[in-house]
């Protein structure tokens, strides 16, 4: 049995797949099993999604459950986090999340079929100005890109630093015990040796650079 499991959440419009760089480095450099948890971020009703999540870690024998989030995966971690508290220790790293809510995604609602392509599962997460704060009893380091080249910079004009598809700033949590900016685009964090690095010694030790 692995020392830690830790649970890949992925983001708006993805599987998992992607994040096959950043597991494959988790696994080889740190004694963690990966996995992923896999949902239709437009489809399912945002409950089923939490529960769903909350029922993998509960399934998983490890004694710690470390948690990371890409995009919109980081949202779905903490509003689980928050409705279902975890026993077993573990920690978090979010990579690129908009927990404070995405201005991207509110300017392609603006458009019928930005709407559609949304859906409507987790929509209001990414549409919605979210208090700026983290308080479920773990601890959580995150990470943000500052290369600004991605679809969402064909949408809108970002007038501070982002990685493409997400402001830095809309990647800040008061209570959040390391941040951390990369020179990497939104998916080009998921296949950073940097990040995996980072993110590998956040879970194990709690600081990022270990």
């Amino acid at each position: 049995m692995p020392s830690a499991a830790v649970v890949y959440v992925h983001g708006l419009w993805m599987n998992g797949v992607e994040s096959i760089g950043l597991r494959r480095r988790l696994a080889r450099q740190r004694d963690l099993l990966p996995q992923v948890f896999a949902y239709s971020s437009r489809h399912s009703p945002l409950t089923q999604i939490l529960c769903g999540l909350r029922d993998t870690i509960a399934a998983i024998e490890a004694p710690q459950v470390h948690l990371i989030g890409h995009s919109l995966g980081g949202l779905v971690i903490q509003r689980c986090l928050e409705r279902y508290p975890v026993a077993r220790p573990g920690r978090v790293v979010f990579i690129g999340a908009p927990v404070a809510g995405s201005r991207a995604a509110r300017h392609l609602a603006r458009r019928r079929w930005g709407r559609r392509l949304l859906g409507a599962a987790c929509a209001q997460e990414l549409l919605t100005e979210h208090p700026q704060r983290w308080d479920v009893g773990r601890e959580l380091g995150i990470i943000a890109g500052t290369t600004p080249l991605g679809l969402a910079r064909l949408l809108m004009s970002f007038q501070e630093p982002n990685d493409g598809v997400v402001a830095v700033s809309e990647t800040r949590l008061t209570g959040a015990s390391e941040f951390l900016t990369v020179p990497n685009t939104h998916s080009g964090m998921l296949w950073s040796t940097r990040v995996a690095r980072d993110a590998g010694s956040f879970l194990e030790y709690g600081c990022f650079g270990r």
